[in-house]
């Protein structure tokens, strides 16, 4: 199944200058949580702000730069590809993990979007794409948490899962 996980603050943001514009250590844990041993895929972008293949994972990059290559990455031209090259198996939970033109092309396709809703507004570049909240139903609400010395913001982390079309 075809997984978003995204950080985003009251406006959509999640990244400015090729960077997360907040540090928030319990959600970097859910992060790894929620996808270790499962396919990541990521554009070319977040792949090179991340700077390495992430451990424990298959990495998937997408790219339209034939010349880019990258240890411990399988490369592919479209998300449709990608997503035929991991889904032998349909209970596969498989990431889109950024960003945001990544994160549009998937949207259509994916059954549930794990949020860390940041409650601030911050300066950045980067948005997620809009969400129609008609198509999701939530199925998590942690409520939110403190800022304190390891989280700059208040967030809270949100399961929203596709809502499934009546006949």
């Amino acid at each position: 199944m075809l997984n978003l996980i995204v950080a985003l603050d009251k406006s959509g943001v999640i990244g400015v200058d090729g960077r997360l514009p907040w540090k928030l250590s319990n959600d970097l844990k859910r992060f790894k949580q929620l996808t270790l041993g499962c396919p990541v895929i990521m554009g070319r972008k977040t792949f090179e702000s991340i700077g390495r293949a992430l451990p424990a994972r298959q990495n998937i990059v997408l790219t339209r730069n034939s010349e880019f290559s990258a240890k411990g990455v399988e490369l592919f031209c479209s998300l449709g590809q990608a997503l035929d090259a991991v889904t032998g198996d349909n209970n596969k939970e498989i990431f889109i993990i950024g960003g945001a033109e990544i994160y549009t092309q998937g949207l259509a396709k994916a059954h549930r979007i794990y949020l860390t809703e940041v409650e601030a507004s911050v300066d950045g570049d980067t948005y997620f794409p809009d969400l129609s909240i008609d198509d999701w139903v939530e199925i998590e609400d942690s409520g939110f948490f403190a800022a304190d010395d390891r989280h700059t913001y208040p967030y809270r982390f949100r399961t929203l899962e596709r809502r499934k079309v009546s006949k």
